[in-house]
């Protein structure tokens, strides 16, 4: 079974705004940024995750934007993870929104693969108020396909003999794996439906895409993946990243929003439970040009202090180029699972003293909000980001404050 959330980012955010339904929305794309995400009616009107923000906007005037609620994305993912759980313990994780669950142990329990799947479709509507869709099928390919066909808030079951006339109607693009370049040069080939492209010899395939994904073309076609569900599977990394509002060649005000990305990085990973083994900066200037570095950390870490010292010495040699900046973004990669990695620490460790703090700091903003407790160089925004604003100018002390000072 391949469940998919519906429109994920923009469903979660549009969760308690019905108004907003069946109103062309975007998340995110806050000024010059680019779009994370759209509902379905903007998406009918040709707007995508990905498309610069400004020209959403001139496609579809009146275009709604909503902010991201990053603390949102990551409680409701939790919940529904914890409905696939329930179901079996057979689960890989696809990404935030998405994941394939063997259930061939859980039909004696739950009835039929279709029953189970419509039991994860209400629960998901009653306790997460989103809609998902569910494929299902004897092998990964053709449930993740299936699911994408039942797009939006539907379910397809394909059974082992219905495969084929399934999948060979459809266009090739609707394959997944299936790119944009793939696609056409299967085009250039005359195949264009996924017949086409179970008729097409593998040796001809083969000498075009290279061996191995010229067979797995050819095994697709017919619906055959050997693979199983890999239990544990998880993110294998996770970032943040800002889009100034005014381009800027200023090292306080960028490294102050790389601390704003280790931040919101590392929250991530402690409420996950992963530490990070590496961690990149993207840089995006002016003229849309990117450089991204990288570093592996000496301990695997989830504290933001010691992601942001290293984003910070990966972007001093490119601080000395002064060239202006749009963008700048924080990953922690190749991540490992905290409980699997710490243990009784040493003398000769590091000081870990921050990490306890930021767990104190993420009980409290669970219970009190995001705003209740927040990092002082964090508390104003530097001039320049989406949400900034000058800070008022310093003004000079008071005579008692002079008086005292002395």
């Amino acid at each position: 079974m391949h469940v998919d959330m519906d429109a994920f980012f923009a469903s979660v955010a549009l969760r308690h705004r019905p108004d907003l339904w069946n109103v062309p929305v975007i998340v995110g794309g806050a000024h010059r940024s680019v779009v994370l995400a759209a509902n379905y009616p903007a998406r009918k009107l040709g707007i995508s995750s990905g498309m610069p923000a400004m020209r959403a906007r001139r496609m579809v005037p009146g275009l709604v934007t909503v902010p991201p609620d990053y603390d949102s994305f990551s409680t409701v993912s939790a919940g529904v993870f914890a409905i696939f759980d329930s179901v079996t313990d057979r689960v890989e994780r696809g990404s935030i929104e998405e994941a394939f669950l063997d259930i061939t142990g859980s039909t004696r329990r739950l009835g039929t693969p279709r029953e189970i799947g419509e039991y994860i479709r209400a629960t998901v509507a009653d306790e997460q108020q989103i809609t998902c869709s569910v494929g299902i099928a004897p092998t990964r390919f053709v449930a993740k396909v299936a699911s994408r066909q039942a797009k939006p808030d539907g379910l397809l079951e394909i059974t082992p003999d219905g495969i084929v006339d399934f999948l060979h109607p459809l266009k090739v693009e609707d394959l997944w794996g299936i790119g944009r370049s793939t696609a056409d040069t299967l085009h250039r080939l005359s195949i264009f439906t996924v017949a086409d492209l179970a008729r097409m010899p593998r040796a001809v395939l083969q000498h075009t895409f290279g061996p191995r994904h010229g067979a797995q073309l050819a095994d697709l076609a017919w619906g055959r993946d050997a693979r199983r569900v890999t239990l544990g599977a998880r993110e294998h990394s996770t970032g943040a990243s800002e889009t100034f509002a005014v381009d800027t060649s200023d090292p306080a005000i960028i490294e102050r929003e790389l601390l704003r990305m280790a931040d919101r990085v590392a929250h991530r990973m402690r409420a996950s439970g992963h530490l990070a083994r590496t961690v990149s900066i993207t840089i995006r200037y002016s003229d849309f040009s990117t450089v991204n570095r990288s570093a592996v950390l000496p301990t695997p870490s989830d504290v933001t202090g010691e992601l942001h010292a290293v984003a910070v010495r990966l972007f001093a040699p490119l601080a000395r180029r002064r060239r202006k900046i749009r963008k700048v973004g924080v990953r922690g990669e190749q991540m490992v699972r905290a409980d699997r990695t710490y243990r009784q620490p040493r003398l000769t460790d590091p000081e870990r003293g921050w990490r306890e703090l930021e767990f104190a700091m993420d009980a409290a903003t669970e219970k009190f909000g995001r705003s209740s407790v927040q990092r002082l160089a964090l508390v104003r925004r530097p001039v320049g980001t989406a949400a900034g604003f000058d800070p008022p100018p310093p003004q000079p002390p008071s005579r008692d404050a002079r008086i005292g000072s002395g």
